[in-house]
């Protein structure tokens, strides 16, 4: 089927060459003319504008928002929504707060557009393994575009079969799910990035021990030398702590031991925040969640190797660079 793309970056770019590889036709508008050009030479069709993108869609358009999760979404949306009619859908795949899908939602309906909010993980690596994907919508536009959907997602893959769930008919084995109506698609997404946080905290600061343990404070007979990447590369062979998260460490350390690349200065980018909300209104307690969000706080102010390793981690699943304080 054909898709409208806004926004043309790390993700965006790489969701359009996954469904043009996947026989769908992909209109393509960013606001760098390099990256639309770019993404015209691999098939897509390029527009220069809001309006020609609008054009270039056949009705019922179905455009996805890509850009930067706030105001750069917010005012897309907006834009987007003078143009396009009755039918017509809108999507959100960033990182919005769920509570604005509601709201969009809500506004939306009285010009009878649909809104679809999607949760998307797969970071830099979603072009070859695909996406996994979390959808809040009515359940007539989930429909409408599964194709799309059913092409982002990583599919069944070589992963085993869950006992149990093996013959509940849903979608979830195939990497993308309709969690309910608009924003549920984010808030299951904003509860992965708060797992996300805690995951990648356990991981850190484990490795900050085994790292220590050469500690010249410690008794002679209790110290050892642990060569680190060597500890991940064994952990990623049978261990119940082996993930994807601990391929991306190992990854990082093989590459440099030191993690010398890195300052340590962790960003957050939202949803651990959002999460942490959730578990207030919920009155539901999150110990872990909330300690690794403050973590990422406290990396702003003092390095360790703990929190290089987190920024490792993050540079490794989604390129994300480190930024300075106030940059």
């Amino acid at each position: 089927m054909q898709l409208g793309m806004i926004g043309l970056g790390r993700m965006g770019a790489n969701m359009v060459r996954r469904l043009l590889r996947g026989g769908h036709e992909c209109v393509v508008f960013d606001v760098s003319a390099d990256s639309v050009r770019q993404l015209a030479g691999e098939g897509a069709t390029a527009t220069f504008s809001l309006d020609e993108f609008v054009r270039a869609l056949a009705k019922p358009r179905a455009a996805w928002v890509m850009v930067p999760a706030g105001e750069a979404t917010e005012q897309t949306i907006i834009a987007l929504s003078q143009q396009m009619e009755a039918g017509d859908i809108i999507i959100d795949g960033g990182n919005s707060y769920f509570k604005d899908d509601v709201r969009r939602a809500k506004a939306l309906k009285t010009q009878e557009i649909q809104y679809v909010d999607v949760g998307t993980s797969g970071g830099v690596w979603g072009l070859e393994h695909g996406y996994c994907l979390m959808i809040g919508s009515t359940a007539s536009a989930v429909e409408h575009l599964k194709p799309i959907f059913k092409s982002l997602a990583p599919g069944r893959g070589s992963i085993p079969r869950t006992p149990g769930h093996d013959k509940s008919g849903d979608t979830a084995e195939d990497g993308y799910l309709y969690c309910g109506p608009a924003g549920a698609g984010h808030f299951v997404k904003m509860i992965h990035n708060g797992i996300e946080y805690g995951l990648m905290q356990a991981y850190a600061e484990g490795f900050d021990i085994l790292r220590h343990a050469a500690s010249q404070d410690l008794p002679e007979e209790c110290r050892y030398d642990f060569n680190l990447a060597d500890v991940a590369e064994v952990w990623r062979r049978g261990s119940v702590v082996s993930s994807w998260l601990l391929d991306l460490t190992a990854m990082a350390l093989a590459e440099d031991p030191t993690l010398s690349d890195y300052t340590g200065f962790v960003q957050d980018s939202g949803e651990g925040r959002w999460t942490i909300m959730a578990a207030i209104e919920e009155a539901v307690p999150a110990d872990v969640l909330s300690a690794s969000l403050y973590a990422r706080f406290r990396s702003r102010q003092t390095h360790t190797f703990a929190e290089k390793l987190l920024s490792a981690m993050r540079q490794k699943f989604g390129g994300h660079t480190e930024r300075s304080v106030g940059g």
